[in-house]
């Protein structure tokens, strides 16, 4: 992480950091210990060993709608948008140096916390613009630089911590730079190893047959590669639309200040965070062309979870296909066998169900739900500000998240080690009527509909119909009619 050059001699002075943060994030507040703080509205109790201040506590008492908070890549997004704006501040001579590396200094401390969390718990369903989790980060880096000796001044919250910026800029900015790190960091990885498994297992298939389906009703066959190709072109479609998507998401918000137009923000304040941001991430995040609908929209974070609902849909579609190739295995299709993971019932011996799939499954689902969230979200952008924040960053993390572990879970545990039932593949394959189709340009739809009738009522080959029914010899009809051949398409 980038730091100012003179921090080593400031660490000296910050010894009890470690310490102070170690008392914060104790199981249990002791009884009856408190102190009390003011902020503009007021005097408030508050913890004796708590890091955050009077606006934390008023949104911890206010907002008591849920045990959800913001997710930890979020925060520590915004941590590290607090740690690049103090050192934009003590380039520019904003703020005094010491005060802007004892607030650099308490970010790093806090991003090394292991229980980093327990100084973050406001509610995700507060004030729309997230100004109370804006405030609960700037109090805690504020009484974590505030321990540091010798400072030219008190360090503020508001004054120091959160200058040249408002919240207004701030959670949206946080918005973009976490999402666009788990996409980098954890899905579009999860997806492209999830895709080269895919492929390897196609690649290993080549060659087998199986009944394909229409309608759920037996049709031409299809190989096995054949039909894994699908769901690996599937999901490496949706790797070219996050990839198409990242240069949006790296538009950050962080300027704009309280409506757009930047009041009370250095002109060059904004890029220089941005390129701090970049340096520290590897990505390359710009300040956005316009505030106003950067600040007053969300439309990206709609775009982003369009795709992320895109990927769903896609692996629901995956695990139900493994979910039917599995069925029965005797009463059912039983193409394939999953990995045997747990026992499948309480009550029925043996019973082995395709419990990774169904998971995955339910997952995308809630992303599906996520993402009609997050678009009613976007439509409370009133006038120069969108107040759902909190909540489209709580689903839109919560959405990645879900998708990418989804993803390394089906492959890893469904897909990689499922093996082929190839008894039943060439009994539903010898039988299948269907395979007629072949025989459309020699002898005619209406001839091949009637060798498929008697077919499906006598419960025969096909082949054994065909030969009765036509002057082809069995022969050629064994060409013909050959499953692998009918794969490849063409006259």
């Amino acid at each position: 992480v980038k730091i100012f050059s003179g921090i080593n001699a400031i660490n000296i002075r910050f010894n009890s950091m470690d310490s102070s943060i170690k008392s914060a994030t104790s199981d249990k507040i002791k009884a009856n210990q408190s102190r009390i703080e003011k902020d503009s509205m007021g005097s408030l109790e508050i913890p004796i060993d708590a890091l955050y201040g009077a606006q934390t506590q008023r949104a911890i008492n206010n907002f008591t709608v849920s045990d959800l908070t913001l997710p930890e890549n979020f925060i520590r997004a915004l941590l590290s948008i607090k740690q690049s704006a103090a050192c934009t501040n003590v380039k520019l001579a904003l703020i005094p140096q010491d005060v802007g590396e004892a607030i650099s200094i308490a970010a790093n401390k806090l991003l090394a916390t292991p229980d980093l969390m327990s100084h973050f718990p406001v509610d995700v369903f507060q004030t729309g613009s997230g100004t109370s989790t804006n405030m609960n980060a700037n109090e805690v880096l504020c009484k974590l630089a505030n321990q540091m000796a010798g400072l030219s001044c008190e360090v503020s919250p508001n004054d120091h911590v959160n200058f040249d910026q408002s919240s207004n800029d701030v959670i949206p900015s946080c918005i973009h730079v976490s999402a666009a790190i788990a996409i980098d960091q954890q899905l579009l990885p999860a997806l492209v190893s999830t895709v080269e498994i895919i492929k390897h297992k196609a690649k290993s298939l080549y060659g087998i047959c199986k009944t394909g389906r229409t309608h759920l009703m037996d049709a031409m066959p299809i190989r096995m590669d054949q039909m894994l190709g699908g769901w690996a072109a599937q999901l490496s479609q949706k790797i070219l639309v996050l990839q198409h998507l990242q240069p949006s998401l790296t538009q950050l918000a962080i300027g704009g200040t309280a409506v757009g137009t930047g009041i009370n923000t250095h002109p060059k304040f904004a890029q220089i965070v941005c390129d701090d941001l970049s340096e520290k991430t590897g990505l390359a995040f710009r300040p956005n062309p316009n505030y106003f609908a950067a600040i007053g929209s969300q439309d990206i974070a709609v775009n982003v979870s369009g795709a992320l609902k895109t990927i769903a849909v896609a692996l629901m579609k995956i695990s139900n296909d493994l979910r039917w190739m599995n069925s029965g295995p005797l009463a059912g299709l039983g193409e394939i066998a999953p990995p045997a993971l747990q026992p499948g019932s309480s009550i029925m011996p043996g019973k082995v169900n395709p419990v990774v799939p169904e998971s995955v499954a339910m997952a995308a689902a809630q992303v599906i739900g996520n993402d009609v969230a997050i678009s009613i979200g976007r439509q409370s952008g009133n006038f120069e500000l969108n107040v759902m924040l909190p909540m489209i960053a709580h689903n839109l993390l919560s959405s990645i998240d879900l998708m990418s572990n989804s993803l390394i879970m089906l492959a890893e545990k469904a897909i990689q080690g499922f093996s082929i039932n190839q008894a039943n593949l060439d009994k539903a394959l010898d039988k299948n009527p269907i395979l007629v189709t072949a025989l459309n340009p020699i002898i005619g739809y209406a001839k091949a509909a009637n060798i498929a009738k008697r077919a499906y009522k006598e419960s025969r080959p096909i082949v054994d119909v065909a030969q009765q029914m036509t002057d082809i010899s069995r022969d050629e009809l064994l060409i013909l009619l050959k499953p692998l051949t009918l794969t490849k398409g063409g006259l």
